[in-house]
């Protein structure tokens, strides 16, 4: 087997264990940083409240999370140590960045003007990959990329074609966010016809597509894909878990349980200032947490008789040790 980077450093894959592949610990859309007045930047109190999600996780047998969040987005590797080492939670972190629309975009698209953009986004994979990020010495696990709604814009083709040139040269998992779960196939074809290992890549948001077909488009190609916000619903288009379910029951259905991980996508601490959710949208919301899936997806699916304890087991466990072995 294999070894994966985690931010307490290499881990062999297959004492990973029970794993959610897409939770966000600290999450803040690009412009965060200008409401730092009345929004905190006390490290204890945003590890304190990291301590606190990691718990509530590990209580459900979690061993693992990958936590996606991109570089612009308040990626903060030193927060997600602290946690790791006051739990033993297993955190993998990212590079990379997020989709054209909610990302930091002037940056590179001033450096896109100049010709030297993409050359400068594998550079900076090449070199978070290979030495850490930001002088932490702490190396991501996977590389985040991001679509937008129905395309995928050239400033996002910039990081997809840069992805693919540093995973050639180093074997990284590739995790994307499709926008409301559009441009899964297009994304998975963009990413092997440019040669990227089609067994190292993991197309994320999937569940925002009720169509089984645009999933089994995907799978088709050999690809993982991610059923991944599961309590995100009536919000940026998200369908509604029942919905999920019947999506997931065909899929299990169809004997689809080797390509598919499950989790959340949830935000647990917000930088700047906590949103303050309308009371229909926080009563939509109740359920996004990071234990929902263990709490109450998966037992209402086993009661059905829509999946068994071995599915759970290859979605949580053994998917996660074969993708980053």
């Amino acid at each position: 087997m294999g070894k994966v980077e985690t931010v307490l450093g290499p881990v062999e894959s297959s004492k990973l264990g029970k794993t959610l592949i897409h939770e966000h610990f600290y999450f803040g859309y690009p412009g965060f940083q200008g409401d730092m007045t009345l929004g905190t930047n006390d490290f204890e109190k945003k590890k304190q409240q990291g301590i606190e999600v990691a718990k509530m996780i590990q209580q459900q047998g979690v061993e693992t999370v990958v936590d996606p969040t991109p570089n612009e987005c308040g990626r903060d590797v030193n927060l997600l140590q602290a946690v790791s080492e006051a739990t033993g939670l297993k955190i993998i972190c990212a590079t990379g960045f997020y989709y054209e629309g909610e990302g930091a975009t002037p940056y590179f698209k001033f450096r896109q003007q100049l010709g030297t953009a993409e050359e400068e986004i594998y550079e900076m994979f090449m070199e978070e990959i290979t030495n850490g990020i930001e002088g932490t010495g702490i190396k991501p696990g996977i590389i985040k990329l991001a679509s937008s709604k129905s395309e995928i814009t050239e400033y996002e083709l910039m990081f997809f074609r840069a992805a693919v040139k540093a995973q050639k040269e180093t074997g990284i998992v590739l995790l994307t966010h499709t926008q409301e779960g559009t441009m899964g196939p297009e994304q998975a074809e963009l990413l092997i016809e440019a040669g990227a290992d089609p067994t190292k890549i993991v197309i994320g948001h999937m569940c925002g597509s009720t169509d089984i077909n645009q999933h089994l488009q995907v799978l088709h190609k050999g690809v993982y894909i991610a059923l991944d916000r599961w309590g995100l619903q009536g919000a940026v288009g998200a369908p509604m878990d029942e919905e999920r379910m019947g999506v997931l029951s065909g899929l299990i259905g169809l004997g689809y349980e080797k390509q598919i991980f499950l989790s959340h996508d949830t935000v647990n601490v917000w930088w700047g200032r906590e949103p303050v959710m309308p009371d229909q949208l926080a009563s939509l919301l109740q359920n996004w947490r990071p234990d929902h899936l263990f709490r109450n997806v998966l037992p209402s699916l086993l009661e059905r008789g829509a999946i068994t304890e071995g599915h759970i087991t290859q979605m949580f466990q053994a998917n996660s040790a074969k993708l980053f072995t």
